[in-house]
Formats: structure tokens, sequence, C-alpha cells
């Protein structure tokens, strides 16, 4: 498995602490990249600007990164454009959630 792609599976561990649903079924993660020298960039959002739970849910995605062997630096780019939706939730989120 690509690194990359291991990245990606570690942030289906990464719970929204308000929603208990992992950001990547809610569709915050907008792209993962990961270069030669096993550096990682996140572009990544919230349901709001104003979320409360900003630094949690960053820090839980630091962390779940770091544990992952050979990581290099992580650079964490929160954006608001495209600004999130909940129609950007998975279809197995959406049944997390009672939408299902």
């Amino acid at each position: 498995m690509s690194l990359e792609k291991k990245v990606g599976a570690a942030l289906f561990e990464v719970i929204d602490p308000e929603l208990g649903i992992n950001i990547m079924d809610l569709g915050l993660i907008y792209g993962i990249t990961v270069d030669v020298e096993n550096n990682v960039k996140i572009i990544m959002t919230l349901t709001t600007p104003g979320c409360p739970m900003h630094d949690s849910i960053r820090n839980g995605v630091k962390h779940r990164i770091n544990q992952i062997e050979d990581i290099g630096d992580i650079d964490i780019s929160l954006v608001w454009e495209p600004a999130w939706t909940p129609a950007k939730i998975s279809d197995r989120g959406k049944e997390m959630l009672g939408f299902g």
C-alpha cells in the first residue's frame, strides 16, 4: 500500500467529536499528497469556519499521521473554498448519521 493510501486509511480513524463520524466520511479531506521525502500535505476543511473543535480535529489528524512509519513532515492546510456542505458526506457517513 502506498504511503498516500496509508495516510488516507489512517484518517478514517480521526473522528469529528461533535458529529461522531470520521473526517473522511464527512468529506472534510480535500487532498492528500506525499512527496519523495515522505512529507505529507493535507488539504482539509471543517464543517464551519467557527468550528469549536478546530484544534482538536487538526491535532487528531497530525497525531494519527505521525503514527505511520516513515512519515516526514506534516503540513495541514485548512481551506474554506470550496465550502463544505452536507453533500460532501459519503453514503456510509449519511447512514452513520441516520440519513441513509
